[in-house]
């Protein structure tokens, strides 16, 4: 009977475990670096969004700062004419200044002509 029983049982594969470990363990790896690759784009995913998120504010401080500049603008614009205006003054400052250099010279001169001609001579007793 202890014949039968060896018989009835099929030979034990050694070649056909090893191979069958062989695929689970190939099986293992694949979903593992699967797994893994998944895991990555996941991230990238996460820092796409947040990197979006970041140049979507500073698009908003960008078309801030566009506002503000045009703001700036038109008030400088409103400032051009008190520049001209300051300009034209300082322009009549200098010609003024030139008038009065010369009409300090020429009383200057007219005041040295008078002491000239008024200059008297010492009194002699």
């Amino acid at each position: 009977m202890a014949e039968r029983d060896e018989q009835a049982q099929p030979p034990h594969d050694d070649l056909a475990d090893s191979l069958n470990d062989l695929f689970t363990s190939v099986s293992t790896m694949i979903k593992s670096q699967l797994q893994g690759t998944n895991n990555q784009l996941e991230m990238l995913e996460k820092m796409n969004v947040r990197v979006g998120e970041e140049y979507k504010g500073l698009g908003d401080v960008a078309s801030g700062l566009r506002v503000f500049v045009e703001q700036l603008k038109s008030k400088s614009g409103n400032f051009d004419q008190y520049v001209q205006q300051i300009d034209a003054i300082e322009h009549q400052v200098t010609e003024f200044e030139a008038v009065i250099s010369m009409l300090d010279n020429y009383v200057s001169q007219l005041e040295s002509k008078v002491n000239a001609i008024y200059q008297l001579p010492p009194p002699t007793s």
